[in-house]
C-alpha cells in the first residue's frame, strides 16, 4: 500500500504505533517495523540519555527496517535533559522522531541538520498548521477519542481530519480510537495518508505489559475510560479503574480549588508503570483509548497489520465500490 507516508517512512504500510510511556519497548517497536508498519520506542520510558541509547541499539538488532523515537515536550516535575535525548537520537542514526505535547521548534535546527523526519503529534487544526511552518515532515492529527492527553478542543476526528486534510500541504496520519480495517478506510477517505494506533498495539503478543492489562482492554467497552486533569486543563484519557474514578470524585468536590497536589500520590507515573508491568490492574493510572471497545483479539503485531490492511482494502473493493454500481 503506497501514500505519501510509507514514501517519507520507508514502510510498507502506512501504519504508525504511537509513543506510549512504559510501553514502547524496542520489543514492541521490532515487531512493529518488521510486520510493514513504522515501530516506535518511547525515548522518556528510559529513564536516562544513556538508557535510551542503549534501547535503540537493541532495536537495531531486533530489525532492519525503520523505526522512530518518540520525544514528548510536556512540563515535569523533574526537569528533563531533552538536549541530551535528541543527542543520543543524532548519535544512533534514527531518522524518524515522533515529537508531542509542546512545540518542537527548539529542536527542530538540529533535527533537520540531520535529515530527522519529524512527525508532530496535533490535537487542532491550528498547531498541526504550526508544525508544518516548523518545518515538520508530517502530523499526526489526534482526535478527542485517543488515549493520553486529547487537548482541550474536544474534537472528534469525524470533523478534526477532514478539517486538517483541507488546510494542510504535508502528509497526516489519522490518530486517536484507531484500531480496525474499516477505520482505516475511513480515515484515508476522510483526507489523511495513514494511521497512528497506539491503545490497538497494547493488546498485542509483543507489547511488553502484562496479560491482565492486555485482558482489561478486551474486555472493556468504549464507555470504559475516564477524562481525568480537566479541571486543571492538561486532560487526560485513561482506562476507568478504581483510581481513575477516585481521582474524578476528587476533581468534582474540590471544584474549582482543585489542585494537582490534591492528586500527586494517586497518579504518580511509577505506579502507573507497576499497573503495567505487575498486572495490577487498579494499582495506578493507565492510559487506554476509546477504541478498546473494539479490540477482541491479542494477535501478534504482524497478524494485525495483515489484518487491518486486509480489512481495508475489502472494505474499499467490496462495500465502497459496490455503492458505485
Amino acid at each position: 500500500m503506497k501514500t505519501r507516508i510509507t514514501e517519507l517512512l520507508g514502510t510498507r504500510y502506512p501504519i504508525v504505533q504511537g509513543g506510549m510511556q512504559n510501553v514502547g519497548y524496542a520489543e514492541l517497536a521490532a515487531a512493529v517495523s518488521n510486520a510493514g508498519g513504522l515501530g516506535v520506542i518511547t525515548g522518556l520510558t528510559q529513564p536516562t540519555p544513556e538508557d535510551l541509547a542503549k534501547e535503540i541499539a537493541r532495536c537495531q538488532q531486533m530489525t532492519d527496517q525503520p523505526f522512530g523515537v518518540n520525544l514528548t515536550l510536556l512540563p515535569t516535575i523533574k526537569p528533563v535533559p531533552y538536549d541530551e535525548y535528541v543527542q543520543v537520537i543524532v548519535d544512533a542514526g534514527v531518522k524518524i522522531v515522533e515529537t508531542a505535547g509542546r512545540s518542537p521548534e527548539p529542536f527542530m535546527a538540529t533535527f533537520n541538520q540531520h535529515g530527522i523526519k519529524v512527525i508532530h503529534k496535533c490535537t487542532s487544526v491550528r498547531h498541526a498548521l504550526k508544525a508544518e511552518k516548523l518545518g515538520c515532515s508530517a502530523v499526526s492529527v489526534d482526535g478527542f477519542e485517543c488515549a493520553g492527553h486529547p487537548g482541550e478542543d474536544d474534537v472528534t476526528n469525524l470533523v478534526l481530519l477532514p478539517a486538517a486534510a483541507r488546510v494542510l500541504k504535508i502528509p497526516m496520519l489519522a490518530s486517536g480510537g484507531i484500531g480496525t480495517g474499516v477505520q482505516m478506510a475511513a480515515c484515508l477517505a476522510l483526507g489523511a495518508d495513514g494511521i497512528n494506533m497506539g491503545t490497538r498495539f497494547m493488546a498485542t503478543k509483543e507489547a511488553p505489559i502484562h496479560d491482565n492489562i492486555k485482558r482489561a482492554i478486551v474486555a472493556a467497552s468504549e464507555r470504559d475510560t475516564a477524562l481525568v486533569y480537566r479541571p486543571l486543563r492538561n486532560t487526560a484519557r485513561v482506562y476507568k479503574n478504581k483510581v481513575a474514578e477516585q481521582v474524578n470524585e476528587i476533581e468534582r468536590e474540590a471544584g474549582k480549588d482543585m489542585k494537582f497536589e490534591l492528586i500527586r500520590d494517586m497518579v504518580a507515573g511509577t505506579k502507573g508503570k507497576v499497573a503495567l508491568s505487575e498486572g495490577d490492574i487498579d494499582h495506578g493510572i493507565w492510559t487506554s483509548g476509546m477504541v478498546q471497545g473494539l479490540i477482541d483479539s491479542i494477535p501478534s503485531c504482524e497478524e494485525l497489520i495483515q489484518d487491518i490492511i486486509g480489512e481495508c482494502q475489502s472494505t474499499v473493493r467490496e462495500r465502497l465500490n459496490a455503492l458505485m454500481a
